[in-house]
């Protein structure tokens, strides 16, 4: 990267095209370089930030993952020796909590049809059955607009180019 001049010195040129002829070396260059491209407080305050979060939730995880396995070792015992009652309890419990979900919702819906049909409508029902006529109408009115000047423009194009 040095190229030797006539008068024997060597001469380094700088790195990346720069154009400054100040202290030749190839350091000063290197220097210059990092300088432009070195990170700025926030973005090292940044960057420590990221590392002690990190660091703690890995510690966090490391104590959850030792906490879980030492008390699966210790509760292991209890949980082999009460394993009959265990599985049959879970699958009634969770049958009971299917069965009653399912009754709510059934009476959810018997008791909201029941009040739709004899007329007590929940509050707001009006106005909900007078922006669904509101729509009807509007829809049918674009619906007739269109059929009435969709067929003009129609006849236009037809006119225009009458061999087409």
């Amino acid at each position: 990267m040095a190229e030797t001049l006539s008068t024997g010195e060597s001469r380094y040129w700088p790195i990346y095209g720069s154009n400054t002829t100040e202290r030749n070396i190839p350091y000063a260059s290197l220097l210059r370089l990092l300088r432009y491209h070195s990170p700025t407080s926030s973005h090292l305050f940044g960057f420590l930030a990221l590392l002690i979060s990190g660091g703690l939730l890995t510690f966090l995880l490391g104590v959850t993952v030792t906490a879980t396995a030492f008390g699966f070792i210790a509760f292991l015992p209890l949980i082999i020796i009460s394993g009959p009652i265990w599985l049959p309890g879970s699958v009634l419990v969770g049958g009971c909590l299917t069965v009653v979900g399912f009754l709510v919702g059934t009476v959810a819906i018997v008791s909201w049809t029941y009040r739709y049909f004899r007329g007590m409508h929940l509050a707001g029902s009006d106005q909900m059955d007078y922006a669904r006529g509101r729509i009807y109408d509007t829809a049918s009115h674009v619906k007739d607009y269109a059929r009435e000047y969709g067929g003009y423009f129609h006849g236009r194009a037809k006119d225009a180019a009458p061999g087409a």
